[in-house]
């Protein structure tokens, strides 16, 4: 078998490719909790998008929105660190001021779509221009007052959730058990994505809240014929998608990191939008989505920590050669040729992105 492997490895250009292969084999069992915590934020930004689409709502401001809950989640727990005694649970390392952050992270994610539902459905706002709005003052916002009040306590923060380690016997199951460690060996907002996308998924397509959902998105006149109010319904999507979002933000300064820095999402919501066209409008096909396109980011954290060697050692020399920048870039890059492969096949909800006039009471 050795030889034969030996022998693959040696062609001529497709041995690279075999070597490749074989080492994606080897450390993807390890890089899965890396890959899940990459694509955590995106997940549940794209979530916020499934929400917002299915009922017709375009919503280009996650970005914004992720960013304002990832610095009001980070400057409440801060605040509460230096005023609630602070003793960490043995679960997850869990303390009031940590909950308190992703409280009032969620908090604010919702009522910036609560702006965005207000600009779109009463003033009648075209939808990308609120998103552009939201996604603008945002960033303005968060980095001048981050200037203002955070740059001015160097020691300012609540902390992280720690991660949960699952036993040895789950994660030594044969072919399953990197899976569970993927999904276990997180705090527990990355924990929670698959919860959301599992029971997001049975809600949009197997119950009445979802089949009133998704008909709102397609034709929101032949709703209203039966009862449905069309605005109250998108209203209140909106706003639970505001939920995901700033619960992203709240991952990625309470649970990823510990501090918060200016324009901290880097595209990430830009990338969820991208992941819930990917993924059709579904939920766990938005969540493929995200693992897809931050895989390569875990790559180069895996090239960085565990470059091939031994038998792959030709490969080892070419991908240690490759500057980390260019695989924090890749994400971006798989996100502009994936959609350049399925813009023109997936087919959006009719009306997403309609304004929606009642009809007239006679």
């Amino acid at each position: 078998m050795e030889g034969i492997l030996e022998g693959l490895y040696s062609l001529p250009l497709l041995g690279l490719v075999f070597q490749l292969l074989a080492y994606l084999i080897e450390v993807v069992p390890e890089l899965s909790p890396i890959m899940l915590g990459l694509a955590t934020p995106i997940a549940l930004g794209a979530l916020c998008g499934v929400l917002n689409e299915r009922s017709g709502v375009v919503n280009i401001g996650i970005e914004g929105t992720m960013l304002t809950g990832a610095f009001v989640g980070f400057l409440t727990g801060a605040w509460a660190a230096g005023s609630v005694q602070q003793d960490p649970s043995a679960i997850f390392g869990t303390t009031p001021a940590l909950l308190l952050g992703v409280l009032a992270a969620v908090v604010a994610g919702m009522l910036v779509s609560v702006l965005h539902a207000w600009l779109v459905l009463t003033i009648r706002v075209d939808h990308i221009i609120s998103g552009v709005i939201i996604n603008v003052a945002a960033i303005g916002l968060t980095g001048y007052l981050n200037g203002l009040v955070i740059s001015t306590m160097p020691r300012a923060g609540a902390g992280t959730f720690s991660s949960f380690h699952p036993p040895s016997a789950l994660t030594d199951i044969p072919l399953v058990g990197w899976v569970l460690n993927m999904f276990l060996a997180q705090g527990p907002i990355g924990m929670s994505v698959i919860v959301f996308v599992v029971g997001l998924q049975i809600l949009l397509f197997r119950s009445r809240w979802g089949l009133r959902t998704r008909a709102t998105g397609e034709h929101p006149h032949a709703v209203e014929t039966v009862g449905v109010d069309v605005i109250r319904l998108r209203y209140r999507n909106v706003i639970i998608g505001g939920l995901f979002a700033g619960l992203a933000g709240a991952y990625l300064t309470l649970e990823a990191t510990s501090s918060f820095q200016n324009e901290m999402t880097s595209g990430r919501g830009f990338i969820a939008l991208a992941a819930v066209i990917f993924g059709r409008w579904t939920p766990v096909g938005a969540f493929g989505a995200a693992m897809l396109f931050t895989a390569s980011d875990a790559l180069g954290v895996a090239i960085r920590l565990r470059p091939p060697d031994g038998q792959l050692a030709e490969l080892g020399t070419i991908m240690t050669a490759i500057p980390p920048q260019i695989f924090s870039a890749l994400p971006y890059i798989v996100t502009i040729v994936v959609l350049a492969g399925v813009v023109g096949r997936s087919i959006p909800p009719a009306a997403v992105g309609q304004h929606y006039e009642k009809e007239a009471t006679t």
